[in-house]
């Protein structure tokens, strides 16, 4: 229950994305659902094996690079949907940015409303 009630938040928040940044845009909530879908495979499958092999970079970087690589999920996903389009690599540093924060919010969100249980 939690991950399909956090699956829609993050897809509202897709959506907010687009209304908040004009170089993000998502054509309907349909759309929004599975950019969400594909940037939660992509963050999951993909995003471990890109900082490991950039780890030395991220270390000089103190780990600013993580934004790069943020980035760069967020513009694979735009490129992979045809629902979902970022206005290019600018668009999609905000657009993760922006994403992100609000996937911080959304996730503490979903663990006050449904604790841990022992």
């Amino acid at each position: 229950m939690k991950t399909l009630i956090r699956w829609l938040l993050l897809a509202g928040a897709l959506l907010l994305v687009a209304n908040l940044y004009p170089g993000v845009e998502v054509k309907n909530f349909t759309s929004a659902l599975i950019a969400a879908f594909v940037l939660g495979l992509l963050n999951t499958l993909l995003r471990p094996i890109l900082v490991l092999l950039t780890l030395p970079v991220t270390v000089l970087s103190l780990g600013l690079f993580l934004f790069i690589i943020n980035a760069l999920m967020f513009w694979a996903a735009a490129n992979l949907l045809d629902g979902f389009a970022v206005a290019g690599f600018a668009a999609a540093l905000i657009g993760s940015l922006i994403y992100s924060l609000c996937g911080m919010v959304i996730d503490v969100l979903i663990e006050r409303l449904f604790p841990l249980r022992d």
